[in-house]
């Protein structure tokens, strides 16, 4: 993999977004996934019908199937039960660092209405691992038994949790994939809303960001991603955001007040639909002031690093996570003592 340093310099506002960090060829298993997902996983998601009805078998397969893989290794859990929901707090074996020294929030993708602890917990035992800070990994309520801003509220309630055991705002950082990564910026914003203080940083792999599928649909992308139908897109929208009314664009983290947002970090496939999503973010982040890199993974399908941690181009972008993460944890730190 290019070495690119995610330092002070990669955060600047004005620079042009979008970097290609790996230019030089794709390893056989990213071969093989990219394969994979455009001749079966593609074809299956653009005919199966997404519906309030079928919502629930799609999460059982999933979960199944999440179930199937080795358990993640050097880590151990602590479940957490809230109201509604519950999470899970991963951290490196033998480690017992307190919250106060830093954690991440992670939640987890799967269009507000698939996936959970199960099928996640691997990239979040990567990331617990590299970083050496507990994740607490968030399992929000989600379709169809509540709305996106539902899921958005379990997440705020998930940090006010960290908050009132003691964490440091300024050495948390949220991130998630997919429609984590909405609620990655959904949850930060929301906070501000709320007069909680701002996290450490946020981190979007391949995030949702605008919900307005229609000026979406005439992106360049819409035809080239390797699963993720503009279909699926619409459907999500419609039971999580339209069911009573019209989109309300204040739902989209692309559409709020982002002055204030801490640091950012975006990284999406080359040709995902959702790189559309991840420009407009940066293009908007960077015209608020807020600190942002977006990069640009060539031959990478939609939340790669989610989907097969172990990956070679997986393992390269969480190591970038992991630095990004303990630059923010530590940056906070640093502020605490000056």
């Amino acid at each position: 993999m290019t070495a690119i340093p995610i330092g002070e310099a990669e955060f600047q506002p004005g620079l042009e977004p979008g970097v290609v960090v790996n230019p030089e060829g794709l390893s056989l298993h990213s071969q093989a996934v990219l394969l994979t997902c455009r001749s079966l996983v593609g074809p299956f998601i653009r005919r199966y019908p997404i519906t309030p009805m079928t919502m629930p078998v799609a999460r059982v397969m999933v979960d199944r199937l999440a179930a199937l893989r080795p358990r993640a290794q050097g880590v151990e859990r602590e479940q957490v039960r809230m109201s509604g929901f519950r999470m899970e707090i991963i951290r490196p074996a033998g480690a017992r660092r307190s919250l106060r020294d830093g954690a991440v929030m992670y939640m987890h993708g799967g269009g507000f209405f698939l996936c959970g602890l199960d099928s996640h917990r691997p990239v979040a035992a990567s990331l617990a691992r590299r970083t050496g800070l507990p994740v607490v990994n968030v399992d929000y309520r989600q379709l169809p038994g509540t709305s996106i801003a539902g899921s958005v509220e379990d997440c705020l309630t998930a940090y006010r949790w960290l908050l009132r055991h003691g964490a440091d705002p300024a050495r948390i950082v949220f991130a998630g994939d997919s429609a984590g990564g909405f609620l990655s910026f959904a949850t930060a914003l929301r906070a501000a809303q709320a007069g909680l203080p701002a996290p450490a940083g946020l981190v979007g792999l391949s995030p949702l960001l605008d919900l307005d599928y229609r000026l979406k649909g005439e992106y360049v992308n819409a035809g080239r991603d390797a699963y993720i139908p503009m279909s699926a897109v619409r459907s999500m929208v419609r039971y999580g955001a339209e069911a009573e009314q019209s989109l309300d664009p204040a739902l989209s983290p692309v559409n709020g007040s982002l002055t204030g947002l801490p640091p950012a970090l975006l990284i999406v496939g080359e040709d995902e639909l959702l790189r559309y999503d991840c420009e407009l973010m940066a293009r908007r982040l960077t015209a608020a002031g807020v600190p942002n890199a977006l990069e640009l993974w060539r031959g990478q399908v939609h939340a790669f690093m989610s989907i097969l941690p172990g990956m070679p181009e997986s393992r390269a972008a969480l190591a970038r996570v992991a630095r990004f993460v303990r630059a923010r944890v530590e940056a906070g730190a640093t502020a605490r003592t000056a």
